[in-house]
């Protein structure tokens, strides 16, 4: 049998079933964390059934301390338009060129961006970027006439979150090197944006379990007091 490493064995120590408070879980994550930055996740198992209209869950929320990421972003649109987009920093800007590019299979972006006038081309693209969750939204704000705020708001820490078929939302919160103050508000902007979406056909407990993990490390059970309205 092979020996146990140090990490191994405080990890078969640790209690799974404790609940923890956000500074407690953070705490705790640094003692496992590996050499390089790891991301650190939320998961919230929420009391919705996404296969019914009225019990999805989904929204846009700008993380206050950003999210450590480099995000790309693409845009389609054009004349001043683009140019704007260009200058706020977006990735690849363009109309059917851009299309073209990403029916070749060129979709190594984080958020795709729509001025309202291109939804004839990006349309196109439903059956490439839908299952990527890539389709530009008007709902998420990424069909826009703002798309230099848009770029922006991507660049500067906005994430999208989304509740997937078990009826659970998984989002990064930022990096382990980020200090608890700056991973507490990204967590508290998360989750109350989360609570304050509660879909009108969600039945009972809405939110019924929330976990804090890091790419490398244990999933810690919190305290639902922790979570605003939950």
């Amino acid at each position: 049998m092979a020996k146990q490493t140090k990490k191994q064995k405080t990890l078969a120590n640790l209690d799974r079933e404790k609940l923890y408070t956000v500074s407690e879980a953070l705490a705790t994550l640094r003692q496992y964390a590996s050499k390089f930055d790891e991301t650190v996740e939320v998961a919230m198992n929420l009391g919705v059934d996404p296969r019914h209209a009225d019990q999805m869950v989904r929204g846009m929320v700008s993380l206050p301390s950003g999210t450590g990421k480099d995000v790309r972003v693409a845009v389609f649109a054009r004349g001043d338009n683009a140019q704007k987009a260009l200058d706020a920093g977006a990735d690849k800007v363009g109309a059917e060129d851009l299309l073209e590019d990403m029916q070749n299979g060129n979709l190594n972006y984080d958020r795709v961006i729509a001025s309202p006038d291109m939804m004839g081309v990006v349309g196109r693209l439903g059956k490439v970027l839908g299952p990527k969750g890539l389709m530009p939204n008007p709902k998420l704000g990424t069909v826009t006439p703002n798309v230099a705020q848009a770029v922006k708001d991507a660049k500067s820490g906005q994430v999208e979150f989304r509740v997937e078929k078990m009826g659970i939302i998984h989002s990064g919160i930022g990096k382990l090197s980020f200090d608890d103050a700056a991973l507490a508000a990204n967590f508290k902007a998360l989750t109350s944006a989360v609570v304050k979406s509660k879909p009108s056909g969600a039945k009972g407990k809405y939110v019924k379990k929330v976990t804090l993990t890091s790419s490398m490390g244990p999933g810690l059970k919190l305290d639902l007091a922790e979570v605003e309205g939950a």
